[in-house]
């Protein structure tokens, strides 16, 4: 069996680690490298590091801030915001990425996916899928592109089924209803994904106590869980976590000490 992540994630604008509720009210966190360190050393699993900002703007990531950022950790670390081609993926690898995300140009260029699978494998490409509930019509998620500023319209257990079958090695899966709210991850969405597809998906979007955590390994079927506010704000460590996970005899990498 493969053991459970806790992932801390870098939402990052304008040079800064930002957190807000709901993709909106953004708030200074911190900065970028020190944070990335902090995480690494304390026993985080992983790191994805998000250009939040960079697609909105029309812009590529920053590579220079993903140098600085990947040169200071030692686990691996996913990369995402901006990317819209081979080149794109490209630039971050060499930069020392492990993973690059693709959101909305995975939308709007499917292919995107299968080509970065079959040049440089299926375990450097997670797609992130920012997902809202429907509160007309059908039930169900959207999926919103552009920083959570679009609806696509598209149905977000479809698009995870499709990008499942382009190559993609794993999904992020993010709750903008929960995100920053500290209520909890959607349950019901992550497992209606998670049973949807073959690959391992990452829970996002709420987590506020040990308990959503925990919820999101054993009901929602998470392979891991992407952790921002709860840390950031100090309320726990990623040692603390663990060592309550743990407890609970789930599958959980001890922090070496």
């Amino acid at each position: 069996m493969v053991a459970l992540r806790l992932i801390p994630c870098l939402d990052v604008a304008g040079g800064r680690v930002v957190k807000g509720v709901n993709f909106v009210g953004l708030r200074d966190a911190g900065d970028p490298v020190e944070l990335a360190c902090r995480y690494s050393q304390s026993g985080a699993d992983e790191l994805v590091f998000l250009d939040i900002a960079a697609s909105h703007e029309g812009r590529s990531t920053l590579i220079e801030l993903v140098q600085r950022t990947a040169e200071s950790v030692t686990i691996p670390f996913t990369v995402g915001g901006g990317i819209s081609s081979l080149r794109g993926i490209t630039d971050l690898l060499r930069a020392g990425a492990d993973k690059v995300s693709l959101n909305s140009s995975a939308v709007h260029s499917p292919e995107l996916i299968s080509q970065g699978a079959d040049r440089f494998g299926c375990q450097c490409i997670v797609v992130a899928i920012d997902a809202r509930r429907r509160t007309t019509g059908l039930s169900g998620w959207d999926v919103f592109v552009k920083g959570g500023r679009q609806n696509t319209g598209l149905d977000a257990l479809h698009w995870a089924r499709e990008v499942a079958a382009l190559g993609a090695g794993e999904i992020l899966l993010t709750s903008m209803d929960g995100d920053g709210t500290q209520a909890g991850y959607d349950l019901e969405l992550t497992r209606a994904i998670t049973d949807s597809v073959p690959i391992p998906v990452i829970a996002s979007g709420g987590a506020g106590c040990i308990e959503h955590i925990a919820d999101a390994f054993t009901r929602g079927g998470a392979s891991a869980a992407l952790l921002a506010s709860l840390l950031h704000d100090g309320v726990l460590t990623v040692d603390e976590i663990k060592t309550e996970l743990l407890e609970r005899s789930l599958l959980i990498r001890p922090i070496e000490k």
